[in-house]
């Protein structure tokens, strides 16, 4: 993990096209501010999870009635 010192204002760059810029410091709290195009997501971790999760759970359903289709096929051709 790269672990690197910024003041109110300065700026992070990820590459070409993201931006990370500190825009708040209050108490024990920083307050950033993240630029990149609309084609990459950006979120807290918490809420990708939360995604990513979701993502697994409706996949797995997806999986599920295909092969139940695919078994109502076999059993009517078979």
């Amino acid at each position: 993990m790269l672990v690197l010192t910024r003041k109110l204002g300065e700026v992070i760059k990820i590459g070409d096209k993201i931006k990370v810029v500190v825009v708040s410091v209050e108490g024990g709290s920083v307050k950033l501010g993240v630029e990149a195009p609309e084609d990459i997501p950006v979120h807290r971790e918490e809420i990708y999870e939360k995604i990513a999760a979701e993502n697994k759970a409706a996949s797995a359903q997806l999986d599920k009635e295909k092969a139940m289709a695919l078994k109502k096929i076999l059993k009517k051709n078979g």
